[in-house]
This record gives C-alpha cells, sequence and structure tokens, in this order.
C-alpha cells in the first residue's frame, strides 16, 4: 500500500510534463501544416536526372 503513495505523485508529475510538452508543441506551430507531409511525402522529385559524379565539373 506505500508504493502507492510514490506512484501517484509519479503519474501526476508524469502527466503534467506531458500537458506542458503539448502546450509548449502548440505554441511552438509544430502542427501548423497537418496535411504538408503527407502530400510532400507522395511528391515526384524525380523530375531532374541526378548528376553524375564521374564527369569532371567545367
Amino acid at each position: 500500500m506505500n508504493i502507492i503513495g510514490f506512484l501517484i505523485p509519479i503519474a501526476l508529475i508524469l502527466g503534467g510534463l506531458g500537458v506542458i510538452a503539448f502546450i509548449w508543441c502548440l505554441r511552438s506551430n509544430q502542427y501548423e501544416d497537418l496535411e504538408g507531409a503527407a502530400w510532400r511525402i507522395l511528391d515526384d522529385d524525380d523530375d531532374e536526372p541526378p548528376a553524375d559524379r564521374n564527369k569532371p565539373q567545367a
């Protein structure tokens, strides 16, 4: 029963840290562009052929 005296404050502290981290994320605009990353992964950036690394550059 004594362990509850340790577990309850630890759970409250960890929960408070989670809330603080969430509020920090909101204030620093971490959730500003939620759909941008989803569309960026589908974007095809292979339009230009890769440069040949063995050719000397002029």
